[in-house]
């Protein structure tokens, strides 16, 4: 496994990847890897020739300096993690290196960027398409793998994707999980014992909601008594918890069985920001 940390590092191990006309996967990431992102890493190494993955904390996608000071980064576990899961390349750029002078572009995404993340996180997507573009351009990459529990950057990538003509595919690929539930997260690790138990109730809510939407009962009555559990949860603060389109992101006040629906949710437990999300009809 070769580790970059430059563009210029990159562009002969491209040429030849190209002019062997080798596929290569591309696997972008913030760090602190956990099994999610492995298992991305395998969809990779398992249907490309090559496979990159990309180490980044990217700082024009956090809306808070503090949580982006906060934010895990294990870099030398994160290598040795790659390594064993067969990664080829890791790309590891500086900021200096991705943002070598201000940027002024600013995407509009429409709708998507308009609720849920981002509502709660103004400029959060304009972040990520920046981040996610640059990344592109510089791997080139045949498919590039995402994992579904960012169920809307997923949605706001692949119309990045759409837009700008770019000459690649997306995978996603489904959310790892904790024996309990817990959707697997880097922001895992800031959690104490205490919210880690109490973190649960993300996932239980949106099993019990699928439940019940399943038997029958009304939406408003299932997002009522999940407003309800929360308020009565300790050290927990539901921040949304919405039934939508699981590409188009438009809200939905009922359900019906005849078109594709998910129920995606934002929670704090302690100071921790966690989101979650669950497909109800495919």
């Amino acid at each position: 496994m070769k580790v970059i940390r430059t563009e210029a590092e990159w562009k002969p191990i491209w040429t030849a990847i190209f002019k062997e006309d080798k596929s290569l996967g591309f696997v972008p990431t913030m760090g602190a890897l956990h099994q999610g992102h492995l298992d991305l890493v395998a969809k990779s190494t398992a249907a490309m020739d090559f496979t990159v993955v990309s180490i980044f904390v990217n700082p024009t996608q956090f809306n808070s300096s503090e949580d982006f000071q906060k934010y895990p980064q294990t870099l030398e576990a994160d290598l040795a993690l790659l390594e064993s899961a067969g990664a080829d390349f890791v790309f590891v750029p500086s900021v200096a290196t991705l943002y070598p002078q201000p940027t002024y572009l600013r995407f509009d995404f429409g709708n998507l960027e308009q609720v849920l993340e981002g509502e709660f996180r103004p400029g959060h997507f304009n972040g990520v398409g920046l981040v996610v573009a640059k990344l592109f351009h510089i791997i080139q990459p045949t498919c590039a793998f995402f994992g579904q529990k960012d169920l809307q950057q997923v949605a706001v990538i692949k119309r990045l994707v759409q837009d700008l003509s770019f000459g690649l595919s997306i995978e996603v690929v489904p959310t790892r999980r904790e024996k309990d539930g817990l959707a697997m997260s880097s922001r895992n690790q800031r959690l104490s014992p205490a919210e880690r138990q109490q973190a649960v109730l993300l996932y239980s809510q949106l099993l019990l909601a699928k439940e019940r939407l399943l038997a029958g009962e009304p939406w408003s009555m299932v997002l009522a008594d999940t407003k309800l559990a929360f308020s009565t949860a300790a050290n927990c603060q539901l921040e949304y918890f919405a039934l939508l389109h699981p590409e188009t992101f438009k809200i939905f006040d009922t359900f019906r069985t005849d078109r594709p629906q998910s129920i995606c949710i934002a929670a704090f437990v302690g100071q921790v920001r966690l989101i979650d999300n669950l497909p109800i009809i495919a």
